[in-house]
């Protein structure tokens, strides 16, 4: 019988302390779910404020990261404080959570920092075709912790930020204009002088090419089967690659008119005498 009192005791204990918390936790619960919905609508209205105003790309995208993050943060610790927990625990175990976040998590703090040195240094922006990391790619997005670029197959790649602010990175759209480089070849017997004025009027009937800085042509090298020349031309970023193929098509089309070889490898092979 006595056995059965406690027990009936603990239960009316344990029922009252249910019921003291309930309400407590009926309203964190409240918190969490109205907090969730503020925090989205919240987004919403910086994303489309972002849209109204003509801010950096780059600055979009980490500050709408970063302000998504730390309402989270914010949302949580309310939950945590209307559950009861007091405000200087709170604090205590938000320290000494910290710190062994911190020391769990290195790469992320690192990848943060970077992403900060990102945002003030500005090396690349969103929209910009840069190579880092073993891998080329436009930048499609920059968040706190990493950068994703699209890479030429269209594949999404992702880079810590931590890699990206130590690491090399070359940005192919920094500056307006880039330098070509194109390589070819004659054969000994041809004129070299011919072939290179046509190679300067390559450059002179295309309108994508600038005609300042004036193009280039010299004897690069002399070759064991040709002769090597090295024409160097300038053009917009944007038509970059319109123009590169433009010449590499266009010097076969006019050396093959002009009866310029241009010497492949070649390989005779002697049948056994009968």
């Amino acid at each position: 019988m006595e056995e059965f009192w406690n027990l009936e005791q603990q239960l009316e204990n344990g029922l009252n302390l249910v019921l003291a918390y309930l309400p407590k936790l009926i309203w964190a619960i409240v918190i969490f779910v109205v907090g969730l919905w503020v925090i989205r609508l919240i987004n919403r209205l910086v994303h489309k404020f972002f849209d109204h105003k003509d801010y950096d790309e780059t600055l979009e995208s980490f500050l709408q990261s970063f302000i998504s993050i730390a309402l989270k943060v914010l949302l949580i610790v309310a939950v945590v404080t209307e559950l009861g927990v007091q405000s200087s625990s709170l604090i205590a175990m938000v320290g000494a959570a910290g710190l062994a976040i911190g020391l769990a998590l290195q790469g992320s703090l690192a990848n943060f920092a970077g992403g900060v040195l990102i945002l003030l240094f500005k090396p690349f922006k969103v929209g910009d075709w840069i190579s880092a990391q073993g891998v080329e790619g436009t930048v499609k997005q920059i968040t706190i912790f990493s950068t994703k670029l699209n890479t030429f197959g269209n594949q999404v790649a992702i880079i810590p930020n931590g890699q990206l602010s130590n690491g090399s990175i070359v940005n192919y759209n920094m500056e307006n204009t880039r330098r070509d480089k194109f390589d070819v070849g004659i054969g000994y017997g041809s004129n070299i002088k011919e072939a290179k004025e046509m190679l300067l009027q390559v450059c002179a009937d295309s309108s994508e090419i600038l005609k300042e800085p004036v193009p280039e042509v010299y004897v690069g090298e002399l070759g064991d089967s040709s002769v090597n020349l090295t024409l160097r031309f300038w053009a917009k970023n944007d038509v970059f690659w319109p123009a590169h193929f433009y010449v590499i098509e266009e010097t076969k089309s006019r050396f093959d008119q002009a009866g310029i070889e241009i010497p492949f490898p070649q390989r005779v092979v002697h049948g056994a005498a009968e």
